[in-house]
């Protein structure tokens, strides 16, 4: 089955080797891969532009979050990397000094709005006074205005974010499992086939896949989801 750019897998792995060792398995089933904090000290950024030469599509989710400046600057230090996308925290100043320090470049700017890891009980007990979905769209419409690319939500917000977003606004949801799969520790979650029908542009996989006996036969099952 040929790969669907739109699948982005995650590689949240201990090592580049074994981030290295799933990439092959995996061959031409995936093109699109997620890198985050995980193997960020252990050469990440280095591992992202050996797959930019291999010809895959590369999102560093390093999740930046810091004074505007430090972010401009660290944003522009990312960008002549080649990634096609970065996440930063979906706070104005944060948001605005991303879109500021990637400059001219082709990186995309992604604000992660609320976890996914989240409900409403975890947000009161951090002290906000909305719920998940009342929060994403707030950050959501500080999104369009700081001028980022697109938000990071979780599949069930992707069909009220698409009604109020431009057409050519990205949306990216984690938090995807296949019929029956287990939840692990996401709360907000949808099939790969439901997210993409809620408005949703691409999804992010990563312990369906790189946890199966067979990685690249999980993946063929997931782009079957995506299309049918």
């Amino acid at each position: 089955m040929k790969a669907d750019p739109r699948l982005y897998v995650a590689l949240d792995l201990p090592t580049i080797a074994d981030a290295r060792a799933l990439v092959a398995r995996l061959g031409d089933a995936v093109i699109s891969y997620k890198i985050g904090l995980q193997l960020l000290p252990l050469g990440g950024t280095e591992f992202g532009k050996e797959l930019i030469a291999q010809g895959k599509n590369v999102f560093f989710d390093f999740k930046l979050h810091d004074i505007g400046a430090t972010v401009e600057k660290a944003t522009r230090s990312i960008a002549p990397l080649g990634a096609d996308l970065l996440t930063v925290h979906g706070t104005p100043d944060v948001m605005a000094s991303a879109v500021k320090g990637r400059g001219s470049s082709k990186l995309k700017i992604m604000a992660v709005t609320v976890l996914t890891s989240l409900d409403d009980a975890a947000l009161v007990e951090m002290g906000y006074f909305m719920n998940a979905e009342e929060l994403v769209l707030h950050r959501v419409r500080q999104a369009v205005k700081a001028g980022v690319d697109g938000v990071i939500s979780s599949p069930l917000e992707a069909e009220k974010i698409r009604a109020m977003v431009p057409r050519n606004f990205l949306i990216i949801t984690p938090g995807v499992r296949m019929p029956g799969g287990d939840k692990g520790d996401q709360k907000r979650i949808a099939t790969p086939g439901a997210a993409l029908a809620s408005g949703a542009s691409h999804i992010v996989v990563g312990r369906p896949i790189s946890q199966a006996n067979d990685p690249k036969a999980a993946a063929q099952a997931i782009l079957k989801n995506m299309r049918a």
